[in-house]
């Protein structure tokens, strides 16, 4: 079992009660779907990488989309798959324990589209090395969205200098990135992605999740302003491609057409 696998094993079981069916988690997500649902449509094969709990494939799944969901870990793996068969999606939805590292072991005809939702690429140490793999696994035209950390939060410096803890609010401008459970967790830039994929890849948009909303670890504060909550999602939504807002976000959405 290697690092990766006991990292993402052990959370798990209560990922979905502390992200997924979290209020801030659920904004976040649907946030995501709204870009799912303009790119992806009914017959065609998406690849999803890091699939977690399987809360997105059984989304696509539902709207008709064909997918592969891919994950690491074996526990993440299992929810998903009992996710898929409760939503009665067996048909359309095929679940296999994969790394990122590992795309090339895949043989199939090419996908129409791929996924990496909510932090999946800030365990790679080698981006490009994954998007090179990647675009020899999706069809020209293919659009792919990529839902990354990014480094520079000022929810984040604001919540954890206020609680006392400058080391915390800072993390990700560390050089070389934090160690996380056995893991080195990486926080690129928008520019720095982009980079990594472009050789095979184009950029179409960029977005924001979790820039005016407060990342999900303030939900405990946030669902008692309810009000708030409403107006920052509201005008997220709104202004979520304006500079600066992607760049400032605690996740940033990158949309890329595979040349």
């Amino acid at each position: 079992m290697t690092a990766s696998d006991f990292a993402f094993d052990a959370l798990a079981a209560d990922y979905d009660a502390q992200f997924t069916y979290s209020t801030i988690g659920t904004l976040m997500r649907q946030a995501i779907w709204r870009r799912l649902d303009v790119h992806f449509h009914p017959g065609q094969r998406v690849l999803e990488l890091n699939c977690g709990t399987g809360e997105d494939a059984v989304y696509l799944g539902q709207r008709g989309v064909r997918v592969l969901a891919t994950d690491l870990s074996r526990e993440m793996v299992a929810l998903t798959r009992r996710k898929v068969a409760e939503a009665g999606l067996v048909d359309g939805i095929e679940v296999q324990q994969l790394g990122l590292e590992h795309l090339d072991e895949l043989d199939g005809p090419p996908f129409d589209g791929a996924l990496s939702n909510f932090g999946g690429l800030n365990c790679v140490t080698d981006l490009s090395a994954v998007a090179r793999s990647l675009a020899r696994q999706l069809r020209p035209g293919a659009c792919v969205l990529l839902c990354v950390m990014g480094p520079l939060v000022p929810w984040e410096w604001a919540w954890f200098l206020w609680h006392g803890q400058p080391g915390t609010a800072f993390r990700r401008l560390r050089p070389g990135g934090i160690a996380w459970r056995g893991l080195s967790i990486h926080y690129p830039s928008l520019r720095m992605l982009q980079r990594a994929f472009s050789p095979a890849f184009r950029r179409q948009r960029a977005s924001a999740v979790g820039a005016l909303l407060p990342p999900p670890y303030a939900e405990r504060w946030l669902v008692k302003h309810p009000r708030l909550l409403e107006h920052l999602n509201r005008w997220e939504r709104r202004l979520e491609t304006w500079p600066p807002l992607p760049w400032l976000a605690d996740h940033y959405l990158l949309e890329l057409e595979r040349l």
